[in-house]
C-alpha cells in the first residue's frame, strides 16, 4: 500500500469515526458516570465489534446482508431495540446524592450508592455494552464492505493489506472514542451530581431512543 492511499484512508476513517454517533454518545456517557479511565472497556467493546464487522466483512458477509432483506431487518431492528433500552436505561438513571444533602441522609445512602456504581460500572458490563452498539449496526457491515475494496491492491497479499487496514482503523477509533472520553469525564465533576446531571441523563437517554429510531428506519 502506498503512502498517499494510506493517508487517504486515515483521513476517510478518521471523518468516519470523529462523526458524532451512538458509540461516541456512549463513551461520553459512560465518561460522565463512571470516569475515563473505566470507560476505556467501553473503548475496547467498540473496537472489538469494529474488528469483528471487519473480519466479517471480509469473508463476504456484508454482501449476503446486502443481498438479503431478511438478515439487514433483523440485525437492524435488534441493533434499535438495544439503543433504546440503554436511552430508557439512561433516562431512568439517577445522580448520586448531593454533596449538600444532610449528614443523616448521606450515611444511609452512600453504601448502596457505592455498590449500584461498583456493579454498573463493571469492565465487563462497560465492554459488553461498547460492543453490543458497535455491532448491532448492520450499515457499519455494509460500510466495510463498500469501503475495503476501494483500498485493496489484488496484486499485494491480501492478509498485509488487511492487517494495515485493521490496525489503522483500531488506533484512530481507540483514540478518537477516547478523547471523547475525556470529555465526557471533564464534565462529571458538574453533571455527576444534582438536577443538572439528572438533566443530563435525561438528555443522553433522549439521544440513545433517538438513534435507535434513525436505525429503525434505515434502508440498505
Amino acid at each position: 500500500m502506498s503512502l498517499n492511499l494510506w493517508l487517504l484512508y486515515v483521513s476517510l476513517a478518521a471523518a468516519v469515526i470523529a462523526s458524532p454517533g451512538p458509540s461516541a454518545l456512549l463513551c461520553v456517557s459512560h465518561a460522565v458516570s463512571h470516569g475515563a479511565r473505566k470507560t476505556i472497556a467501553t473503548i475496547v467493546g467498540g473496537i472489538t465489534a469494529s474488528m469483528t464487522l471487519m473480519a466479517l466483512s471480509a469473508l463476504g458477509l456484508g454482501a449476503v446482508i446486502a443481498a438479503s432483506d431478511t438478515w439487514f431487518q433483523a440485525i437492524k431492528w435488534a441493533g434499535a431495540a438495544y439503543l433504546v433500552y440503554l436511552g430508557i436505561s439512561a433516562w431512568r438513571t439517577r445522580p448520586a446524592a448531593s454533596q449538600t444533602d444532610g449528614a443523616e441522609q448521606v450515611d444511609v445512602d452512600l453504601p448502596a450508592v457505592a455498590a449500584t456504581a461498583k456493579t454498573a460500572g463493571s469492565a465487563w458490563k462497560l465492554y459488553r455494552k461498547g460492543f453490543m452498539v458497535g455491532i448491532g449496526n448492520p450499515k457499519d457491515l455494509l460500510f466495510f464492505s463498500a469501503l475495503f475494496p476501494q483500498f485493496l491492491d489484488p496484486s499485494a497479499p491480501f492478509a498485509m493489506q488487511m492487517t494495515i487496514l485493521g490496525a489503522t482503523w483500531m488506533v484512530l477509533d481507540g483514540s478518537i472514542m477516547f478523547a471523547y472520553a475525556l470529555c465526557g469525564a471533564k464534565m462529571m465533576a458538574r453533571l455527576a451530581t444534582g438536577g443538572a446531571g439528572q438533566w443530563f441523563h435525561r438528555v443522553t437517554g433522549g439521544a440513545f431512543i433517538a438513534a435507535g429510531g434513525l436505525l429503525a428506519t434505515a434502508q440498505r
